[in-house]
């Protein structure tokens, strides 16, 4: 079974554009070191009549974006090596640019998981 590495995070609607460059790039970089798969998603329909919506959960503003995403890799030992690779690899800094983060990462909400349904 697959692992996945999720995230979820608010992006000031104003950044989307930086925000989808950079992540395009940082794809790149994750499909070069072995990730299987690459997906950063922007929310469109977050008005959900059941459960706890994201915008609700995060405390999005009127002015954000949610960001869904994950990474898939073979597995946890495999996620690991990959994400070592990635985090030594200078394309990622020189992604960022001289430029800040285009969000607040400490209301980014990020996790590791085992698949335990993968068709």
């Amino acid at each position: 079974m697959s692992y996945v590495d999720g995230y979820v995070l608010p992006v000031p609607t104003k950044n989307l554009k930086e925000y989808q460059r950079i992540a395009q790039e940082a794809g790149k970089i994750w499909k070069e070191h072995g990730a299987l798969e690459y997906k950063e998603c922007a929310g469109e329909d977050m008005n959900v009549k059941f459960g706890a919506p994201f915008p609700k959960s995060l405390k999005v503003k009127k002015s954000e974006t949610v960001i869904f995403a994950f990474v898939v890799f073979k597995s946890r030992a495999h996620r690991d090596k990959v994400n070592a690779k990635v985090m030594k690899d200078q394309r990622l800094n020189e992604a960022m640019g001289s430029s800040k983060m285009p969000f607040d990462p400490k209301r980014m909400v990020y996790g590791g998981f085992k698949s335990i349904v993968d068709l």
